[in-house]
């Protein structure tokens, strides 16, 4: 799998990730899921980040992390964005977010709530910047794996947000 998005599809995330920093930031990864490679991004969506002690208690997790290093995106507003995709006859292809003062790498809770249909994209911002980004998928074993990241300079469709 390749994971194809454009610069300027890219440049919306960045600005997000350093706009929210030191929290994290997430969104949705709009396309169709293609019979062939490369998976394109038609667009970003970005989302909210609406983590909090509820939602940590709800999935078992340790209350003690914040937004600083854990993302949730509300599932009524997920419904409504597959929705308006739908509509497009697009769909979800992916979920991206930031890793505030770390790498782009998953983390275990990452790999704990992340859907086995979806490729994920996670930017690294350090001291407010982004610095690198990588794409994973999950295998069969529920475990990440990379997957190569084509940044499209000359593709410019799909950059609409809401």
């Amino acid at each position: 799998m390749i994971l194809q998005i454009s610069a300027s599809q890219l440049q919306i995330i960045v600005a997000q990730a350093e706009d929210i920093y030191p929290q994290e930031c997430c969104g949705l990864l709009l396309g169709q899921v293609p019979s062939a490679e490369p998976w394109q991004v038609q667009q970003v969506w970005p989302m909210a980040n609406a983590w909090n002690d509820q939602i940590a208690g709800d999935l078992g997790m340790d209350c003690s992390h914040g937004k600083g290093d854990r993302y949730w995106m509300d599932p009524a507003e997920m419904l409504q964005v597959m929705r308006e995709a739908r509509s497009r006859s697009q769909e979800i292809v992916g979920v991206y977010h930031s890793h505030p003062d770390h790498e782009a790498v998953p983390s275990e809770c990452d790999r704990q709530l992340a859907w086995p249909d979806y490729v994920y994209l996670i930017v690294s911002v350090k001291r407010g910047k982004v610095i690198a980004q990588n794409a994973w998928v999950l295998d069969n074993y529920h475990a990440f794996q990379a997957v190569p990241l084509l940044v499209d300079a000359q593709t410019t469709k799909g950059i609409c947000v809401p």
